[in-house]
């Protein structure tokens, strides 16, 4: 069975800069592009089966689009823009605003080593170098731990279930990097989860529901866990390629094998999150800071974006730095997400056509 290496799509940016604007104009009156027109413009892209989006204004939709098809070879018919889909490398921003929430209740601390908090990594040298990195290196990307080793994981594979740890040691034995040096590793991220539990006594699905899902409404949004995840309800179908290069349907993952990038959400919800977030609602003010720092890259730098990743999908969530707009944009694959870089350059030019259009 072919192995594939996940989390190729990492977390690009989030909006974190609070602005204090002129009295916003109402969301009618808000300048929007088609939105449909947007979508469509993206499945002209090489390797995509459908697409779907939604723009918000303030928590209410003022646009969306669907485009493509729910199955491969135009089968399925459209895939409905309020469907679920898999949020990738964007659920590592909601895991850390949990942490950060522990930080602020005074239930951990970003200087604390990892050595203090997860003893057993320091202790079976499951990590280089584990009574220096701290909690901050970890959110930040910068404690040096290398990613898992690509292919020990197949998210295909339905009997084995994986322990988080069981990720943090495969990485072990990739060279180490260094420390306070930002390199991207979903092993932090792993690592993260592992003391959220520790911390909380509470399993990461139930903190993320208890924290965010629920106060902020996203009654649509759960953390996958299982070995044999598939996404509930109406959605598009994203594929990969198997040995042969058949697109295999990818419609249930073994959650176990990537660990920390299981949301499964939708325009709406994920949308709550971002907007929150960037409006001060979930992380004190002097604690944001540590969160990845923002990337403006659309609207003249008014607009951030955070991407994802895993076979199959490719998901994006535009906000604008006052936290008023949310453009979230899922796009299914049918190729290697490695070769899909056409896809994310397509739906930014789309969020450029949707969220500046005077431009």
């Amino acid at each position: 069975m072919r192995r594939v290496t996940v989390g190729m799509a990492g977390l690009a940016c989030a909006v974190l800069v609070l602005s204090v604007p002129a009295p916003a104009a109402a969301a009618d009156e808000v300048k929007l592009g088609d939105v449909q027109q947007a979508i469509t413009s993206v499945t002209k892209t090489a390797g995509v089966v459908g697409v779907i989006g939604e723009v918000y204004v303030d928590g209410k939709r003022m646009g969306r689009g669907t485009a493509g098809s729910r199955l491969l070879g135009g089968k399925g018919g459209r895939i409905p823009s309020n469907s679920r889909f898999r949020i990738a490398s964007q659920t590592k921003l909601m895991e850390a605003t949990v942490v950060l929430q522990l930080v602020g209740e005074g239930k951990l601390s970003l200087d604390d080593k990892l050595s203090d908090v997860l003893p057993e990594v320091a202790e079976k040298d499951y990590v280089a170098g584990a009574e220096k990195i701290t909690v901050r290196d970890l959110i930040r990307h910068t404690s040096g731990i290398p990613d898992s080793i690509g292919g020990q994981f197949d998210v295909f594979d339905f009997t084995t279930s994986y322990k988080p740890i069981d990720l943090v040691k495969a990485a072990r034995t990739a060279p180490q990097g260094e420390l306070g040096k930002y390199h991207y590793s979903t092993t932090n991220y792993v690592l993260l989860g592992m003391i959220i539990e520790k911390v909380t006594g509470h399993d990461r699905a139930a903190e993320f529901k208890r924290r965010l899902f629920a106060p902020l409404g996203m009654k649509h949004t759960y953390l996958a866990t299982e070995v044999s995840d598939q996404i509930k309800g109406p959605h598009g179908h994203g594929y990969y390629p198997d040995a042969q290069g058949r697109p295999r349907d990818v419609d249930r993952l073994n959650a176990t094998s990537y660990g920390a990038e299981g949301a499964i959400s939708t325009a709406h919800d994920v949308s709550a999150f971002y907007r929150a977030l960037s409006q001060g609602k979930l992380v004190p003010a002097d604690l944001q800071r540590q969160l990845p720092r923002p990337f403006p890259n659309l609207c003249g730098g008014t607009v951030s974006s955070a991407s994802g990743g895993l076979p199959g999908i490719s998901s994006v969530t535009f906000t604008s730095a006052d936290g008023r707009i949310q453009f979230a944009v899922a796009a299914t694959l049918k190729i290697d997400n490695e070769k899909a870089m056409a896809v994310g350059d397509a739906t930014t030019k789309a969020a450029e056509a949707v969220l500046c259009p005077a431009q």
